[in-house]
């Protein structure tokens, strides 16, 4: 059952802030710790390497099995949060912030292609000792499960990719734009975040200003780790060796795809079907390119069935 944290109790939340002179990041800070649990989670750090790795899992464990979940491109591992909270009754949740994103370090001088990412993947679990798990992810942490999937398939359940990077054998809105020099990715000045939000999503959570303007904050200040990530992705230029990877992949996998994706183009869910043995697609209506946080219950239900466990 999702635990969700009301608009009420959001409300009163963010009145009694202000009224204390709180700053907009303790206002951000203590509103996302609430909404993380509410969702049964809680965060920690792990070390790899050199690396500090952040990431969310349950604040009580439970009998069941381990889902990880792996963000896009940008994003972090909040971006779970909403779909953790109808799951973590059930499962142990692990969200990761990848390196270069969120509360984890950010070097320049890493590799950053997507089959790097997945080698890094296969550390941090290592290191948090998560073996045959559910894999999630979405966009470029969908491209990053997939490896993962192909590269240890003895420790994948079960995987799903939510809008996944990695083929691109239809063109989409993002494409163009980046072709002209301009990447709403990449939030480089206010407003841009804004932007982004309404590119990347077609059903957009409320988030309230306070929120939005931090969130904008470090979206900016991430700048260029972003570019060098993005480039890293961008000039790989492997997508056969991608599809040739995935083909191997032995888990059963589930495809689901927003179809008003303007990030990546909804048609490549087809080829990606067709790439992986055991894949099922799964195209959801009115929604973009993050299905887990446009639609989370509808995306927990799919999983659910996927599985063969009873609907929530």
């Amino acid at each position: 059952m999702q635990r969700p944290l009301t608009l009420n109790l959001f409300f009163i939340l963010t009145v009694s802030l202000f009224l204390s002179a709180c700053s907009r990041h303790g206002i951000y800070e203590t509103a996302i710790g609430l909404e993380r649990s509410s969702a049964g989670l809680e965060t920690d750090t792990v070390a790899v390497d050199k690396l500090e790795i952040a990431y969310s899992r349950n604040h009580q464990a439970v009998n069941g099995d381990t889902i990880v979940m792996i963000h896009g491109f940008g994003a972090n591992k909040d971006n779970w949060t909403r779909l953790a909270g109808h799951l973590t009754d059930d499962f142990n949740v692990y969200a990761i912030d990848l390196p270069g994103h969120g509360e984890s370090s950010k070097p320049l001088d890493i590799g950053y292609r997507l089959e790097d990412q997945a080698g890094y993947v296969a550390q941090i679990l290592e290191a948090l000792s998560v073996d045959d798990a559910h894999i999630m992810g979405n966009s470029m942490g969908g491209a990053i499960t997939a490896l993962y999937a192909a590269n240890y398939p003895g420790k994948v359940k079960s995987a799903v990719l939510f809008d996944p990077a990695g083929i691109l054998e239809y063109e989409s809105e993002l494409v163009d734009l980046v072709m002209e020099g301009d990447n709403p990715l990449i939030p480089k000045k206010p407003g841009d975040f804004e932007r982004l939000m309404e590119f990347a999503l077609e059903k957009e959570p409320f988030v309230p200003w306070p929120i939005m303007g931090v969130m904008e904050e470090r979206a900016i200040a991430n700048r260029e780790v972003n570019e060098v990530i993005f480039s890293a992705i961008r000039d790989a230029g492997f997508e056969s060796d991608f599809r040739n990877a995935i083909s191997r992949i032995q888990a059963p996998v589930l495809i689901i795809w927003g179809k008003e994706d303007r990030v990546i183009n909804y048609r490549n869910g087809e080829v990606f079907a067709a790439a992986i043995p055991n894949a099922r697609l799964e195209l959801m209506e009115g929604i973009g390119h993050a299905p887990m946080v446009e639609a989370p219950a509808e995306s927990a239900e799919l999983f659910r069935t996927f599985i063969g466990l009873p609907a929530e």
